[in-house]
């Protein structure tokens, strides 16, 4: 999915990427190689909420930054893409009959769409979208409904994940949610379900082969499967219901050591086929599956 951002996509890619996530940091040095690393953060040192600071101890998430990412030489600051938790933001799939061909009504037109839905200010958030549309001026094929995916955030949230890499001398050119980034690790195929679980924070994915249908993050009891399932079996049922089909697949990621028994249970509860996402990094964990999705966008692109 990061291959349709054009307005995200760094050429050439920047010097390091980060994932937060409340455990830590994850980090790559991006060249030839990839070269991965993390720091862990004390319990406490962030909060996540879409509505409240999420740094609680900006000085320990000060250090473990500047461990990470040194202090870059020279005046001119490096370009770095930063991966947000995904309960740090709202991530919202809109549909429209027709949607306008100049960005100020677009940006207009999604704001108002929002405002009843989200619980802060949206005219002072900073947002993402993008048309999931086969023509470049956002129009509709044939009368059919467009399906545009949005990611919204305080200004006042963004700004304390920030600071510190751009005291350390980085350039934030690129924020995205961890699941949007992660999607790149998942096959584009048919009707299909992501759930990408991280620490108390499941976010639920639907797709329709490349198409972003539906979004849904939310904070879960425990990371248990009977609470997963809660979460995982009504998407299934309106899945089918609104869209025209059953879902064929279940995806799982940042379920642990766990992640293959999980995907089979899971996967008989639901009926359908499961199986972990993976990366040729490695398997991706609750604090690195959008870093290494976004490492995979770069080597694509590259």
């Amino acid at each position: 999915m990061l291959d349709r951002l054009k307005s995200w996509i760094v050429d050439p890619p920047p010097a390091m990427a980060f994932e937060i996530s409340e455990a830590g940091i994850a980090a790559a040095r991006i060249g030839a190689r990839a070269e991965l690393d993390f720091a862990p953060l004390p319990p406490g040192a962030l909060a996540l909420s879409p509505l409240a600071d999420n740094v609680i101890e900006p000085d320990r998430f000060a250090a473990a930054v500047s461990s990470l990412a040194g202090r870059q030489s020279g005046r001119k600051r490096r370009d770095a893409a930063l991966i947000l938790p995904d309960f740090s933001t709202r991530i919202a799939v809109l549909d429209f009959d027709s949607f306008p061909a100049k960005a100020e009504e677009q940006i207009a037109l999604i704001r108002f769409r929002l405002k009843r839905s989200v619980p802060f200010d949206v005219e002072s958030a900073a947002i993402s979208y993008w048309a999931q549309a086969p023509h470049h001026n956002g129009a509709g094929k044939n009368g059919k409904k467009l399906d545009v995916v949005v990611v919204v955030a305080p200004l006042e949230i963004i700004a304390p994940f920030e600071a510190p890499f751009r005291a350390a001398g980085l350039a934030p050119g690129l924020v995205t949610p961890s699941a949007i980034a992660a999607l790149e690790l998942a096959p584009e195929a048919g009707l299909s379900v992501t759930a990408k679980l991280s620490g108390s924070t499941l976010t639920v994915l639907v797709r329709d082969r490349a198409t972003l249908k539906l979004v849904r993050c939310l904070e879960v009891p425990s990371q248990s499967l009977d609470d997963i399932a809660a979460v995982l079996l009504p998407t299934f049922v309106y899945t089918e219901d609104n869209l025209g089909g059953r879902a064929e697949k279940l995806l799982l990621c940042g379920f642990g050591p766990e992640s293959d028994e999980a995907a089979a249970i899971l996967g008989d509860m639901a009926g359908v086929e499961a199986e972990v996402l993976c990366s040729p990094l490695g398997t991706p964990s609750e604090t690195n599956a959008g870093l290494l999705g976004y490492l995979r966008s770069i080597a694509r692109n590259n």
